[in-house]
């Protein structure tokens, strides 16, 4: 499988798996665009496949089936698609000259959203799955063999990951000691940019017990730490172990007590839904990282109002002094949009000064593009884009600095270091600091997986470096 962009912070790729089913299986190329939540998704139509007797490959000219799991966040995303299906027309057309047959899937949300327009518009696609049905998609594909062009988009009435398999170890310890576990998807804030509620749904929280089984398996697998994923993940609400509606903060206590789980992790938050009981795991956990993405989009409460975030920046603010009390070293992460509709430059300074008053860690910053079927894309005073570019490159310019400022603050510190897989140079292996920044440092392949004590050497473009600290491998 692989993976396009990511709207938040990594994994780069999704690593060949290990399966192997004989000199007859089927080979399955997963091509992955977007957020985390696509890459677990992708993971989990691997597993159910294998069943089949299909295997990954990272070569899509061997595949028997070609996955497109698709993002509808970006500017142009559905263009973007079928100019993709436009070249797999062409080499399936090439394999079937030959005698070989390739099959063409298109899921995730451009899927719900374009529905039967992909199959008029790309004739070779065979199967359209929406994100809340993947798990059909086998007996989709068993369908499409039978001559028919099935789109599944409509939502689920049943748990789709009740249906969806265990991964079995070995694939597990394929994929890296770190691992996503998607917990909570779609959502009811209704921002007015976003497609998400349109091409998710609404807020669905998985039940605890399904959610720790999950984890103890990855963990089973080798597995030393887990980012528990959602559209909205801390508007978790699941129903928990004694029979009560849990919060997002009871689930990381419960995920705290299983053996074995190093590191938690958890994103993408919003504002509202960051309760007292989300806080105080952060100033109790040991295995939940100071970390955390908590994206506010603008620092003007006029453009808040329009983008329908229901906060304030000083609400916002507020917010962060309380979860800094209760975690001073927490590094804070966000995402920021400019050139909403309406956006004047008094607007955009206020985005500035919230910014330099926050002092983020690391941030993403993106220029306001319409989406079809939001209510941004019928506001009128669209801004220029000229306007918006240059807005962009000013924003960018201060969150860059901070990130730079963050990471050059960390030399000289000791820290704990998760070792994940080998870096560029011989010799070397990469990791995660616990604030999610990647740090080179010299070690054995053998090390991959455990944690050591590092003392912070320097910063380069992307990445800190270190060196053995006197405390050496700490598990």
């Amino acid at each position: 499988m692989t993976q396009d962009t990511a709207l938040l912070p990594p994994p780069e790729t999704i690593p060949s798996e290990g399966l192997r089913n004989g000199s007859n299986s089927r080979k399955v190329f997963i091509k992955t665009y977007g957020c985390q939540m696509n890459v677990y998704d992708s993971m989990r139509m691997s597993d159910a496949l294998a069943r089949d007797g299909y295997e990954p490959t990272e070569n899509m000219e061997e595949a028997d089936l070609v996955l497109l799991n698709t993002c509808h966040i970006r500017e142009k995303a559905a263009e973007k698609v079928y100019s993709a299906l436009g070249r797999l027309r062409d080499m399936k057309k090439k394999k079937a000259a030959d005698g070989r047959e390739m099959m063409i899937g298109v899921t995730g949300c451009v899927a719900q959203a374009e529905g039967e327009e992909i199959l008029r518009r790309a004739p070779a696609v065979d199967v359209v799955i929406g994100p809340q049905t993947y798990h059909r998609l086998p007996d989709a594909l068993r369908r499409a063999k039978e001559g028919h062009r099935v789109v599944d988009t409509e939502y689920a009435l049943e748990d789709k990951f009740e249906h969806l398999p265990i991964a079995e170890t070995r694939k597990i310890r394929s994929r890296g000691v770190t691992a996503f576990l998607t917990v909570q998807e779609g959502c009811d804030k209704f921002c007015t940019f976003c497609v998400v509620p349109y091409t998710r749904g609404s807020e669905i929280s998985r039940p605890v017990n399904q959610i720790v089984e999950e984890a103890q398996n990855l963990i089973k697998g080798g597995v030393r730490e887990i980012t528990l994923l959602g559209q909205n993940v801390n508007a978790w609400h699941g129903a928990g172990t004694n029979g009560e509606e849990w919060s997002l903060g009871d689930l990381l206590y419960r995920l705290a007590e299983i053996p074995g789980l190093a590191r938690l992790r958890y994103t993408t938050s919003h504002p509202r839904d960051m309760d007292d009981r989300l806080i105080e795991a952060h100033r109790d956990l040991r295995a939940l990282m100071p970390y955390l993405h908590l994206p506010v989009q603008a620092g003007s409460d006029r453009i808040l109002k329009a983008m329908n975030r229901r906060h304030t920046a000083a609400e916002y603010m507020t917010l962060i002094e309380r979860i800094r009390a209760a975690r001073p070293d927490i590094a804070l992460s966000g995402d920021f949009i400019v050139g909403f509709p309406g956006e004047t430059d008094k607007d955009f300074d206020a985005t500035l000064s919230l910014v330099e008053e926050v002092r983020y860690a690391q941030a993403f910053s993106f220029k306001y593009s319409t989406r079809p079927g939001t209510p941004g894309a019928e506001l009128k005073d669209q801004v220029p884009e000229e306007i918006k570019a240059e807005r962009l490159e000013r924003l960018q310019a201060l969150l860059l600095k901070q990130t730079q400022e963050f990471n050059r603050s960390c030399i000289g510190k000791e820290i704990d270091l998760l070792l994940e897989k080998p870096g560029r140079m011989p010799g070397q292996l990469i990791g995660r600091s616990p604030w999610l920044q990647s740090v080179n440092v010299d070690a054995k392949a053998s090390q991959i997986g455990d944690i050591i004590k590092v003392r912070i050497t320097g910063t380069g473009t992307n990445s800190l470096f270190a060196e053995f600290a006197e405390a050496g491998v700490l598990t």
